[in-house]
């Protein structure tokens, strides 16, 4: 393919950053500008002679500017295959000429729909001609340049400079996939719009998603794999990849998923007393809550001080110097937290590794959303786990009723078991996890490993007994048999928490009567797979 000289171009932008920058650099080139409403004046401003779009097709922008380049004069100019003697005989004997150049962003449909607008106006900025334009010129890159984003326009002039006032094919050929890519997320945008807050359809039809590349990561999970960290397109919430990195090394995958997983539990706590989480593999090893931050952290810390170690912290409240310095003291991966004050950053800043990511708030556990999971030949979709209970939720099953205490540490463990990979078992005892069993392939060896984290943290830190003993414990589903339930009796714990609807309740809620729990059902399972 050959270069393309520049001769005319169209010109029609909703955003307009560099915009008189490049209608001067093509007018010094002696480029004929053609243009529309908003974009011929803001050129003509500058002092550049432009042909409005009127004159090109004969026709004058109606319909309130719905219609103004959906003509053949525009599309003929677009379309054509230059070095075809049939098109060229058509666009000579309807006097079309041809266009080289497209310059064109579409309708601000997404800042439309994220001030609030009524659905008048968001209908009205859905662009019809904009995305016609950008699809006719991409389609026909071999001979047409479109270009979409100004971000592309100084390197659109460095081949300018570089081709004698041309293109070239690879550059077209580049600009045209941005440009469809431009367009199928803009109208990805428009569809889960009329999907979820137009028609509030669950799940639609057909599941448009759209993505912005934010960076290539180093490697995936593994150092054979490769990664990259997308962020949709148009209204979305904020979290970890919208956090500002204050400091460290770039972020790996790994270290993406972990941060995430920390971010949700600790949003847990969003507008509560200081609270810290610990996450090593998207697991929780500890998780407390205190009069201070600092409290907290070493609440969390002693629940696994040994699986903390290179792994991922996150708070609910700003980080202060002392508990930065206390993070320090062992090796950690990622701090999250919703501001820094001086001192802390000053702690860290000493750690050129660790990265520190802060989110400016924390996101709604309670949001809706639908997450989406990739499996060989299809997607899995559902919504949200965003159920919730309190106290006045739960179902006494026992013939002992819990303190206030145990429902206080009940509801804790709960909050905490939620965000454990199923089978997920947690003791939890005054605000802060005594142990955690995660992952296993049947309850009770969950309830086993937390009850022996449990124990060697007694050891470890000299306690007397186990913070399991007096704990209340939780399971993410229900004990299918009374074994899980015993094992947690024998580490200390005195009330349980879970879901219930087992067909063995009664030989569980018996089992926990002769033992002297205190068991309450929630009627609401979380499993995290």
């Amino acid at each position: 393919m050959n270069d393309v000289t520049i001769r005319r171009a169209l010109l029609s932008v909703s955003d307009k950053s560099g915009l008189v920058e490049l209608g001067q650099a093509l007018a010094a080139r002696g480029v004929e500008l053609v243009s529309t409403g908003g974009t011929a004046k803001a050129l003509r401003d500058a002092g550049l002679a432009v042909k409005d779009i009127s004159e090109l097709t004969g026709f004058p922008e109606m319909m309130d500017g719905r219609v103004k380049t959906l003509h053949p004069k525009v599309h003929g100019g677009l379309l054509a295959v230059r070095d075809n003697p049939e098109h060229a005989a058509a666009m000579a004997e309807h006097e079309i000429g041809a266009i080289d150049l497209v310059v064109v962003n579409l309708y601000p449909f997404a800042q439309t729909v994220a001030k609030g607008a009524d659905r008048d106006e968001i209908i009205e900025n859905i662009d019809i001609g904009g995305p016609s334009m950008v699809r006719s010129a991409a389609k026909n890159h071999a001979f047409v340049t479109i270009l979409t984003d100004p971000a592309d326009y100084a390197a659109f002039l460095g081949e300018l400079e570089a081709h004698g006032g041309a293109t070239s094919y690879d550059f077209r050929r580049l600009m045209a996939a941005r440009a469809y890519a431009a367009t199928a997320a803009y109208d990805a945008m428009i569809s889960q719009w009329f999907a979820f807050a137009d028609q509030q359809q669950v799940f639609p039809e057909m599941l448009a998603i759209n993505g912005k590349r934010v960076e290539e990561l180093r490697y995936g999970e593994n150092p054979h794999q490769r990664a990259a960290l997308y962020v949709p397109v148009g209204p979305h919430g904020r979290g970890i990849a919208q956090a500002q990195q204050l400091q460290g090394k770039e972020l790996s995958y790994n270290n993406y998923n972990d941060a995430d997983a920390a971010l949700e539990l600790v949003s847990e706590f969003r507008g509560q007393d200081p609270a810290v989480v610990i996450v090593k593999h998207a697991n929780p090893c500890g998780v407390a809550q205190g009069t201070s931050l600092l409290e907290a952290w070493t609440g969390a810390l002693q629940c696994d001080d040994v699986s903390a170690f290179g792994g991922i912290v996150a708070v609910n409240v700003p980080l202060d110097g002392p508990t930065a310095e206390a993070i320090c003291e062992i090796f950690t991966e990622v701090v999250v937290a919703p501001d820094a004050d001086e001192a802390a950053c000053a702690v860290f800043a000493k750690k050129k590794n660790l990265r520190l990511l802060l989110t400016g708030d924390l996101p709604d556990p309670r949001r809706g959303g639908i997450l989406v999971k990739p499996i060989t030949g299809g997607l899995l979709a559902q919504s949200r786990d965003n159920g919730a209970i309190t106290a006045a939720d739960l179902k006494v099953v026992t013939k002992r009723q819990p303190s206030e205490q145990e429902l206080k540490d009940c509801l804790f463990a709960w909050t905490v078991a939620r965000h454990v990979k199923s089978n997920a078992i947690v003791y939890a005892r005054d605000g802060v996890t005594a142990g955690i069993g995660a992952g296993q392939m049947n309850r009770r060896d969950s309830s086993r490993i937390a009850a022996m984290k449990a124990a060697e943290a007694a050891e470890k830190f000299g306690w007397s007994q186990s913070r399991a003993v007096g704990s209340a414990v939780a399971s993410d589903a229900f004990f299918p048999f009374a074994d899980g339930l015993l094992a947690a009796a024998e580490a200390g714990a005195t009330a349980v928490i879970q879901p219930g609807g087992s067909i063995r309740d009664d030989d569980v809620i018996a089992a926990a009567d002769e033992a002297g729990l205190a068991m309450v059902f929630t009627g609401m399972r979380h499993f995290r797979h």
